[in-house]
């Protein structure tokens, strides 16, 4: 079985994908963070190659299970044999398709088809599906981040924790959105235009994140930015 220090750092040699090893740090964090919240039960909505979805499922107890969202399975695939390897496969349940739909899916199951159901029955499926979830780990489209909050602060539990990654975008976030770039940040190759539209997307995130009553936050500079939502309505 693969140690929780080793277990992460194979998936992005696997895939050659070596700007993932920059995130060994946070993986690090997220590990020690699960194990502080006795985490069981947690999210992930973005998996790629799995390499937080590792670390997750080597923090998690036995019995503990993860559920994991990503519209691609080709990567995870990928990088699935090392997840087995680590012994923590049946940890996992993994969902390919488009994340608001299967998010949107689990919530509603909450009242679907739940007319004629004793109340003993709909109380068992609300607490499975519903303010369940310990932790969920959001590294997806940023485009969606607010939309995933919405749905996800619904399936975390009070006092539950979410975790979003990339709110620094570069340390880009330090200009206000339609503000010329400055010189220091600019390199020898033009900057993206969908780079910038991101980053005006996610200084807008982290607005709606400060501004949220429902939560408390905490931003760190681990990796490329990793903003800590604490569920507190």
């Amino acid at each position: 079985m693969a140690s929780e220090a080793e277990g992460p750092k194979q998936l992005p040699v696997i895939h050659g994908h070596k700007s993932l090893l920059k995130s060994e740090a946070l993986y690090q964090f997220m590990s020690m963070l699960l194990k502080l919240i006795n985490a069981r039960k947690t999210l992930e909505i973005g998996v790629f190659t799995g390499s937080s979805l590792l670390a997750t499922a080597l923090a998690l107890p036995e019995d503990g299970k993860v559920l994991a969202i990503d519209v691609n399975r080709k990567y995870f695939d990928l990088g699935f044999p090392v997840i087995q390897k680590a012994g923590v496969a049946h940890k996992i349940d993994f969902r390919e398709g488009l994340a608001l739909p299967i998010l949107d899916e689990i919530l509603e199951k909450v009242t679907e088809n739940t007319v004629d159901l004793p109340v003993v029955e709909l109380l068992v499926m609300q607490e499975e599906h519903s303010g369940s979830f310990d932790f969920a780990f959001v590294d997806a489209d940023k485009r969606n981040y607010i939309n995933y909050h919405e749905r996800v602060l619904k399936l975390v539990r009070m006092g539950g924790v979410i975790g979003y990654d990339n709110t620094l975008w570069g340390g880009f976030v330090v200009v206000p959105p339609g503000e010329p770039i400055p010189e220091e940040f600019l390199k020898s190759e033009p900057i993206p235009e969908e780079f910038l539209k991101i980053k005006d997307l996610t200084v807008e995130f982290n607005k709606f994140l400060a501004a949220d009553p429902r939560i408390e936050i905490c931003q760190l500079s681990i990796a490329d930015g990793f903003t800590l939502c604490r569920r507190i309505h």
